[in-house]
């Protein structure tokens, strides 16, 4: 025996409670927002904004950089940091990564 699940979407106006059509997305002073608006509250809200966009200039979406996971160590001669640590009473082995509370304490000898 076959079995069909179908899921439906319904989306409820965050202004007046009714159907709403859709999520609208928005930003505003460098924070995304996102509401759902039923057509005629889309509408209004196009209608609102419609002189500040006319007057606006478009600008590209920046990227978000993420720093390597790795950053911390590529700063520093991991060479030397073995060397200090092993001399220091720390166990690090000869490859790999270097924890980075070891790191941090041949940072502070500096």
């Amino acid at each position: 025996m076959a079995k069909q699940v179908l899921t439906t979407t319904e989306y409820v106006d965050d202004l007046s409670g009714g159907k709403a059509e859709g999520t609208v997305a928005f930003g505003f002073e460098g924070q995304l927002y996102e509401i759902d608006l039923s057509k005629a509250n889309t509408r209004a809200f196009q209608k609102a904004l419609a002189p500040y966009l006319s007057a606006a200039r478009k600008v590209r979406a920046s990227r978000t950089r993420t720093k390597p996971a790795r950053a911390a160590a590529a700063k520093h001669d991991l060479a030397a940091i073995r060397e200090w640590a092993r001399t220091n009473g720390y166990d690090v082995s000869a490859r790999g990564r270097v924890a980075t509370a070891v790191i941090e304490a041949y940072s502070a000898t500096q």
